[in-house]
């Protein structure tokens, strides 16, 4: 089963279907739409409840790991999420938080703590995230998780018919266990 994690601002715990309409409220924001890559905006109904739905499959085949991003007393923050690769012991990160959340160090936390699963428990080698450039503040939170920028994807992708520059983040398994973030 999905673990749940404690870091030092949050706890990162499994999603349960009763998070389905607070997802479906944080992600249908259009600025969270705006700053990620893969949510759509409008936020389609139901969407909330399939994603929910994957997520157990996708951990017991090691393809995914997904966790809510909480506060110590529960309440329901975000998504962060290690996409696997076991063959090559690689993690891509993602993440999304809740707009009254930002800025408030707990998507840093939340990084940090997962990142640390990735590299002890799962034994990955190698985690890397990439944000779109226009979103200043996700690489800000790569770089104070122990992130190196390692590329910048130019017109890598296309948001809203628009193309966007991507910023590469990596780490490897013995910098970041070395280090002391």
């Amino acid at each position: 089963m999905i673990p749940t994690l404690s870091a030092e601002k949050i706890i990162l715990a499994p999603f349960s279907m009763a998070d389905a309409p607070l997802v479906q409220l944080y992600v249908s924001d259009p600025e969270i739409a705006r700053v990620t890559q893969h949510i759509p905006s409008p936020y389609p109904n139901g969407l909330a409840e399939k994603w929910i739905s994957s997520h157990l499959l996708a951990f017991l085949e090691q393809r995914n790991v997904v966790f809510s991003i909480r506060s110590k007393e529960g309440e329901l923050h975000g998504a962060i999420n290690l996409h696997l690769d076991v063959k090559n012991k690689l993690g891509t990160l993602g993440y999304w938080m809740g707009l009254p959340f930002w800025n408030k160090g707990y998507c840093t936390d939340a990084a940090r703590r997962l990142m640390r699963y990735g590299f002890e428990e799962l034994l990955l080698n190698k985690i890397h995230a990439r944000h779109l450039a226009a979103n200043p503040a996700s690489g800000r939170v790569m770089q104070k998780s122990g992130m190196t920028q390692e590329g910048f994807l130019r017109q890598h992708v296309i948001k809203d018919g628009a193309p966007m520059d991507i910023v590469e983040y990596g780490v490897f398994r013995d910098e970041f266990l070395s280090s002391s973030v």
